[in-house]
């Protein structure tokens, strides 16, 4: 996994140069993740690697209908390189880079039970002082977690469910 991430990296760079460049980090976001989606699907991913398929087909197999020129050349790179595959790490890194730029902090909330609406707005804005920057929140439901939730927000990582401070309390005792 590290070594694809190394050698997707410069490529999610440029990606983003260009995405900046042309003020498009939603056009770019959404172009990559359709190329990544058709990427990883293992049908394409066998297609992707018969050396039959030429760069040129490769890239237009990949490209959203209506993807821009500049992202029909990144894909003809990546083919031509024989780096389409990829595609999900690129995007992922892109999906970083476009959040840093943009200030705004990914995060996802875990709960035992659906967040009521306003407890979620009551958790963004209390997020959004933590970290000074917007948040986006996605939500999942877990019950195993017992009650409360966790919070995953990048290298941050707040538990407050009930099965953590279950383990919390079992390790301590263990000690």
């Amino acid at each position: 996994m590290s070594q694809t991430l190394t050698l997707a990296r410069p490529y999610a760079r440029a990606a983003f140069a260009v995405a900046r460049d042309e003020n498009a980090y939603a056009v770019w976001s959404h172009a990559l993740a359709f190329a990544a989606r058709v990427a990883a699907d293992p049908q394409v991913a066998a297609l992707l690697g018969d050396p039959r398929l030429s760069d040129a087909d490769a890239a237009a197999l990949l490209a959203p209908p209506d993807a821009s020129e500049a992202f029909q050349r990144f894909l003809s790179m990546l083919a031509g390189n024989r780096r389409l595959a990829l595609l999900p790490e690129v995007a992922g890194l892109f999906e970083e880079l476009r959040a840093e730029a943009e200030r705004v902090v990914k995060a996802r909330v875990t709960s035992a039970v659906p967040l009521p609406a306003g407890e979620l707005d009551v958790l963004k804005a209390a997020l959004r002082k933590r970290f000074g920057r917007d948040v986006e929140v996605e939500t999942a439901v877990d019950p195993a977690l017992i009650g409360g939730a966790v919070i995953d927000a990048g290298d941050v990582v707040i538990d407050g469910s009930l099965k953590g401070k279950l383990e919390r309390l079992q390790s301590a005792l263990a000690h």
